[in-house]
């Protein structure tokens, strides 16, 4: 089956579906040619191309064309309409297809009242329901994950099979993950992992549309762009090809923070972290440390988890649905019994508690670790080790031998010396790390 006759039929059964077609190997939203087409409400683009003409001085096609990211077809439909309109006046025609532009007096003031509204200038946005009918179509279109992949990309962590097992049911499931047990054995480290093994890339929006103001979504903070797919002909560049995106929020994590954050002085909405961790994983990281109760937190995602969904409320009042398709991963110090609401962690898709490694997977951790920095470690070292764990009688962390290891080669370092591990090396380490005489 072709994918234009495979996406015809996706858009049968989703109308909100853009029009998809091939990009080499890959299925893309393909460029609108007309204004109808962009399926935008009301006067959507003709106001963004009278905020963009506000700002400069004269203009011409292309410029409009590659500042909205929009098709030259388009774009001159939309410059022609405004021109009859009285907004924009036309200097010169430098061919059939491009011309040079100025605003015009009435233009001017029809952005000025325009810019008291919305002052979002950027590329064109899509409709939310356009957003919300693309992720549900990506996920749905998604290569399945495998044990193999899973593997492979937790094959960096020492995991019980159990631990190992439920975490590649979290990944392949897509459901959300409680990740607990004393602190510094990799909790972490499991969720950047579990991201790793998530497979294939999503299109998301520069910026969605939503009545009459904007909702920026994408962040090049966060999103990692796929570079190339605004150099083909043919795809809708409102959308940019990213990595799925991993998302962590830590100890600043308020209330405030998970709602749509409004800009006065541009006067549009910036998506809230999570919204802009849809199609990865959204790691909220030492759960509990917050400047918020952990009830108030889990009251807050007790419904984004159970229907996929999340409401929001702009300035004006109006209500906005939005999707919400990530794996949710909270990892906590904190114990099953710390965490109150038990109608929340039933939600919770899987848990997996992360307690002190034994002292054979200690042994294991260290090896490996001093393995990639170029060290082969033998039994001795990591017995020496282990005795003095037991002689301080303190617990064992997953996290401590990388830290002993990074600690030695700051000793080498400072002598000038290549790392080594040896016992007057490591005892220097212990000293510094743990901050007690050896």
């Amino acid at each position: 089956m072709t994918a234009s006759a495979t996406t015809a039929q996706a858009r049968e059964k989703d109308p909100f579906l853009p029009a998809l077609g091939r990009a080499g190997d890959l299925i893309a939203p393909r460029a609108p040619q007309t204004i109808e087409s962009a399926a935008l409400p009301g006067n959507e683009l003709s106001d963004l191309l009278m905020r963009l003409a506000y700002t400069v001085p004269r203009f011409h096609t292309a410029w409009v064309s590659k500042q909205l990211h929009l098709s030259p077809a388009l774009t001159d439909e939309l410059l022609s309409k405004v021109a009859n309109d009285g907004l924009i006046e036309t200097l010169w025609q430098t061919s059939e297809t491009s011309s040079h532009y100025k605003i015009s007096e009435m233009g001017r003031e029809h952005a000025k009242r325009l810019m008291d509204v919305c002052g979002y200038i950027g590329p064109a946005p899509v409709s939310l329901e356009a957003y919300s009918a693309m992720l549900r179509w990506q996920f749905a279109n998604t290569p399945a994950v495998v044990p193999d992949t899973v593997a492979k990309a937790l094959s960096n962590m020492v995991l019980s099979p159990k631990a190992a097992q439920l975490a590649g049911l979290g990944v392949s499931s897509g459901r959300s993950l409680f990740i607990y047990g004393p602190p510094g054995n990799g909790k972490s480290s499991l969720g950047r992992f579990i991201h790793s093994a998530l497979p294939g890339d999503y299109w998301i929006p520069h910026a969605i549309s939503v009545g009459e103001t904007i909702i920026r979504l994408y962040d090049p903070q966060l999103h990692q762009k796929i570079e190339g797919f605004d150099k083909i002909d043919g795809i809708d560049q409102r959308w940019i090809r990213i990595r799925r995106p991993m998302v962590i929020v830590g100890g600043e994590l308020t209330l405030d923070l998970l709602d749509l954050v409004y800009i006065p002085s541009m006067k549009f909405y910036e998506a809230p972290p999570h919204l802009k961790a849809n199609g990865g994983v959204f790691l909220v990281d030492d759960f509990g440390r917050e400047r918020i109760s952990p009830e108030q937190l889990l009251n807050r995602f007790i419904t984004p988890m159970e229907h996929q969904i999340d409401y929001f409320t702009l300035r004006t009042g109006q209500k906005l649905q939005m999707p919400l398709r990530h794996i949710l991963i909270i990892a906590t110090n904190l114990t099953l019994e710390d965490v109150t609401d038990p109608a929340f962690l039933r939600r919770m898709g899987y848990r997996i508690y992360l307690g002190a490694p034994t002292e054979e997977d200690y042994a294991k951790i260290f090896k490996s670790y001093a393995a990639k920095q170029g060290v082969e470690v033998g039994s001795e070292v990591t017995d020496r080790l282990l005795a003095k764990y037991r002689e301080k009688k303190k617990e064992l962390r997953a996290c401590e031998p990388r830290d002993l290891i990074e600690r030695s080669r700051d000793v080498c370092r400072f002598h000038g010396k290549p790392l080594e591990l040896t016992p007057d090396v490591l005892d220097l380490a212990w000293s510094g790390y743990f901050g007690e005489v050896s």
